[in-house]
C-alpha cells in the first residue's frame, strides 16, 4: 500500500523508521532503491506504474541533490512524502531539505524535516486513515498515547525539581 524508496542503500538506516511505523500501524510496504540519477529508467517505470501496482502512498528519501521526490511526483498523482537525508556529500542537509522542499507548481512533495522518516511513515498513515476507518481508529489511539508519554515525562520533570 506504501512505497518506500531511497537512491542508496546509505538511506536506508533513516528511511527504516518510516517502515517500522507502517509495521505497527500493520500497513503493508515496500522498500527498493530508486536512484533519479543512476537508474533513472527505473525511476521512470516505477512512479508511472505506482497507482496500477496498488499504492497509495510513496514516501521517497534522498539525500544531497535530492531529486528523487520531486521527479517521482512528475510521474504520479499519488501523494509523494519526501524525506530529505543527511548524507556523506550533503551541505548539513541543507541541499536535500531546500531540493525537496522548492517544487514548482502543480508537482508537490510534502516534505518532513531533515532525517523525518519516522514522521513522513506517520502522514502515509494519516494519509490512508482518510479511507481506512480501522487505520484511522489506530491513529486515535496513538495520538492518544502521546499525551500519556507527555505526561509521564511532565510528572518526571516536576519530581526532578
Amino acid at each position: 500500500m506504501v512505497g518506500i524508496i531511497m537512491g542508496s542503500l546509505s538511506d536506508l538506516k533513516v528511511m527504516q523508521e518510516a517502515s517500522d511505523m507502517l509495521k505497527e500501524f500493520g500497513i503493508e510496504y515496500e522498500i527498493d532503491i530508486v536512484s533519479a540519477h543512476r537508474t533513472p529508467e527505473k525511476m521512470v517505470e516505477y512512479g508511472k506504474n505506482a497507482r496500477s501496482r496498488g499504492l497509495k502512498v510513496i514516501i521517497a528519501g534522498a539525500g544531497g541533490a535530492a531529486h528523487l521526490p520531486g521527479m517521482i511526483a512528475s510521474l504520479t498523482t499519488l501523494p509523494v512524502i519526501g524525506v530529505p537525508v543527511k548524507s556523506s556529500n550533503s551541505i548539513d542537509g541543507w541541499d536535500s531539505v531546500l531540493s525537496i522542499l522548492q517544487m514548482p507548481s502543480g508537482v508537490p512533495v510534502a516534505t518532513v524535516a531533515l532525517n523525518g522518516a519516522r514522521n513522513a511513515g506517520i502522514l502515509a498513515i494519516q494519509i490512508i486513515g482518510t479511507f481506512d476507518e480501522g487505520v484511522a481508529e489506530k491513529l486515535t489511539e496513538y495520538k492518544e498515547s502521546l499525551k500519556v508519554k507527555v505526561a509521564e515525562m511532565s510528572r518526571e520533570a516536576q519530581a526532578l525539581s
